[in-house]
């Protein structure tokens, strides 16, 4: 028995909410991404096969499958109490898969058939060590297709430390304005979702995982283009920015 429709509704409707404390205008960005994958994919003869990792309850893989009519979706994440409460909230448009990525044959979770049309991610590859981001970024150079696309949308540091300074201002304004700061933060959902009755068994079966400590901070926006480089993608660059939330886009 999974969760009911109301109390999905009421979970997700916060998870909008406590991430646009992490991520510039995410709306914005959000719509960029979409935007990029659906020029890379316009045209093409069959259903395009489309990736959001670390998708969470699948804000951005519902709105590709808004955008992409009859596209395959899949919202990739390591936990289950988040695809639940997705899977009850936006329902079928999506495939949800349980896999945490960069784990050694995390691709394997995801049955694909096909290369690959676009690979997406927001807020969530900057989990990952240096040495694992450079492997999943090769894993899913291997998966695309030629011309194929990885946008990643995250908070990346600008090259130069003192440029870094005023991006991280610029963000802190913006979250005032636009009063971010009042909804929840990461560490108070997630103890409100375990306060809730309905989402204890879901949260059980997380067993002794928890999300990786963050590893990747210090990465800045060159360093990440270079290890895209080294993965095999031959044209990429930054498509998008607001403080420090950049989007990254590589085409293969």
């Amino acid at each position: 028995m999974g969760v009911n429709a109301v109390t999905a509704a009421r979970w997700v409707e916060r998870w909008e909410d406590q991430q646009q404390r992490y991520a510039v205008d995410r709306e914005e960005s959000l719509t960029v991404i979409a935007d990029v994958v659906e020029h890379v994919t316009r045209g093409q003869a069959g259903p395009p096969l489309v990736l959001d990792l670390g998708s969470g309850p699948g804000s951005l893989a519902a709105r590709l499958a808004g955008r992409l009519p009859g596209a395959e979706v899949l919202a990739v994440d390591g936990d289950p109490l988040l695809l639940e409460l997705g899977s009850t909230y936006y329902g079928s448009a999506l495939r949800y898969v349980e896999a945490m990525i960069g784990e050694p044959g995390w691709l394997d979770a995801l049955a694909l058939d096909r290369p690959v049309d676009a690979a997406v991610s927001t807020t969530a590859l900057h989990y990952l060590d240096r040495r694992t981001l450079c492997e999943v970024y090769r894993d899913l150079a291997g998966r695309l297709r030629p011309g194929g696309v990885l946008v990643n949308g995250d908070h990346i540091s600008p090259d130069s430390p003192k440029v870094s300074e005023l991006a991280v201002d610029i963000g802190r304004r913006h979250a005032e304005r636009h009063l971010t700061f009042t909804h929840d933060d990461w560490e108070s959902w997630w103890s409100g979702a375990a306060s809730d009755p309905e989402l204890a068994r879901f949260l059980g079966r997380r067993g002794g995982h928890r999300h990786p400590r963050c590893e990747g901070n210090d990465l800045t926006v060159s360093s990440h283009l270079d290890l895209l480089r080294e993965a095999g993608f031959a044209q990429v660059g930054v498509v998008w920015q607001y403080g420090h939330s950049h989007i990254l886009a590589a085409v293969r």
